[in-house]
């Protein structure tokens, strides 16, 4: 542990000094004044950002709730700090180095190279504010981790991995598809696109997820004789409320990715993305009852996150028939991953992996398909994206089967170089004892919910 915490501060330490050496190509401006100047409208899109930027924080909670209700009380605390740090750890990498990664220049289409700390030249009203709206996403893709590797893996090691995903993993993935990388330079349609995070965000913490519950294995219970047991949450009332504050929060997530208040395109990504949710949903309850004669709520409750994040890549681009038949699929996508994976031995208590993974890589390939022509490349002008079934040709559509791959590649290949690091230098998982009694205890000393410990449940 403490020669990987020297490895780690000595890199931290060599990234942070290169901001000395670093030079922008353009005057800050920290009062705002000389903005606003030059646009005397420009605050509306201040404001519009930062509200969609507060709401897609407020979509943390929501995480929260979800995965301490499809989790066991005895572990509710422990996904309360994760969730916690998630977003406070998040927030300091991501200012001190994720950033400049992720949007500071780019060195030959990989990462970026200006903006540590956000000195200098960054110290900006405008850089201030995409800092901030790019943190959010980092945070979101940060926590989605969580519920994969939940109920079984150490709290230090989960800090750990927070850092890393922080400060590198989501930023480099980022910079490729955000930032002027080399995905968004592809010579196939206008290059991989992902309007809001399908990839960027949801993928990335989908197949991390994969790669930590693969390393940590299942937890004790879950398969008998090779048979996979159902291991209930404690409360499907606080699942349920986490999707609701997500489905809300998704909203400042899809449409707020515009950046700019004066794209009426806006209400048409918001319709697109209740359909999505909507459709999901009722696929996933569907397909559960066809299956087990059960109006299975937490299935459903998982099928609208994963119409949610299906459609957060095409949400610009599609029409709303299409965003429906995103999410009927999406949710079926969903449904079967969670048995795939079940039937594999890959222990993900609230399938974070079906729903952000497989979600998140049908979002990213429903845009080849169906982007239909009436909306630019992140803006309204021309060229517009065009999907194979709208006459765009194969271009788009290979360029989204390449960000596929990069991401599937990225994402679970790094994280599980990560938790195999970890787990050789000091172990990841909890001792048989702990898991059993519960993590709230063993990890935090506090239970969340005192008055009704239940050992062994």
């Amino acid at each position: 542990m403490r020669r990987a915490s020297k490895i780690w501060l000595g890199l931290s330490l060599v990234g942070l000094l290169g901001f000395t050496v670093t030079a922008v190509a353009y005057a800050n401006d920290p009062t705002g004044a000389s903005t606003l100047a030059q646009n005397p409208q420009i605050p509306l899109n201040y404001v519009w950002i930062l509200v969609c930027a507060f709401l897609v924080m407020f979509m943390q909670p929501g995480f929260a709730m979800l995965e301490a209700g499809f989790c066991r009380a005895k572990n509710a605390t422990n996904l309360m700090a994760k969730n916690l740090m998630d977003f406070a750890l998040g927030s300091l990498m991501f200012f001190l180095i994720g950033y400049a990664i992720m949007m500071g220049g780019s060195w030959y289409g990989l990462w970026g190279t200006k903006g540590w700390l956000m000195l200098g030249d960054y110290y900006d009203v405008d850089k201030y504010l995409n800092m901030f709206w790019m943190l959010v996403f980092c945070a979101t893709a940060a926590t989605i981790v969580s519920g994969a590797v939940a109920e079984r893996l150490k709290f230090k090691a989960y800090l750990i991995y927070t850092l890393i995903v922080s400060a590198i993993i989501y930023p480099i993935y980022g910079h490729w598809v955000w930032g002027g990388g080399w995905l968004s330079q592809l010579p196939f349609g206008l290059g991989h696109l992902d309007f809001a995070g399908s990839g960027v965000v949801h993928a990335i913490g989908g197949f991390v997820g994969l790669a930590g519950a693969m390393v940590l294995g299942p937890r004790f219970g879950k398969y008998i004789k090779g048979k996979p047991q159902g291991i209930p949450g404690h409360s499907m009332t606080l699942a349920a409320l986490g999707v609701f504050i997500l489905w809300f929060g998704w909203f400042g997530f899809n449409a707020g990715s515009t950046c700019d208040a004066h794209h009426l395109r806006i209400s048409v990504i918001a319709v697109n993305t209740n359909l999505a949710a909507a459709a999901g949903t009722l696929s996933a309850l569907l397909i559960a009852y066809w299956k087990t004669k059960k109006w299975d709520v937490g299935m459903a409750l998982n099928g609208a996150v994963v119409g949610l994040v299906a459609i957060t890549a095409p949400c610009a681009w599609v029409e709303g028939w299409v965003a429906i038949l995103i999410g009927l699929i999406a949710g079926a996508l969903m449904y079967a991953g969670v048995r795939f994976f079940e039937a594999k031995g890959i222990d993900d208590p609230v399938g974070a992996v079906s729903v952000h993974g497989l979600g998140g890589l049908w979002g990213l390939l429903s845009l080849g398909l169906f982007a239909d022509g009436t909306y630019g490349n992140y803006s309204l002008e021309e060229p517009f994206v065009r999907g194979l079934f709208y006459g765009g040709g194969w271009g788009q559509l290979i360029a989204q089967l390449i960000g596929i791959a990069v991401v599937f590649v990225w994402a679970f290949g790094t994280g599980y170089l990560i938790f195999k690091i970890m787990d050789k230098i000091f172990g990841i998982r909890v001792p048989p004892e702990e898991e059993l009694e519960g993590l709230d205890i063993s990890e935090h000393g506090t239970p969340a919910y005192p008055d009704f410990i239940q050992i062994n449940r």
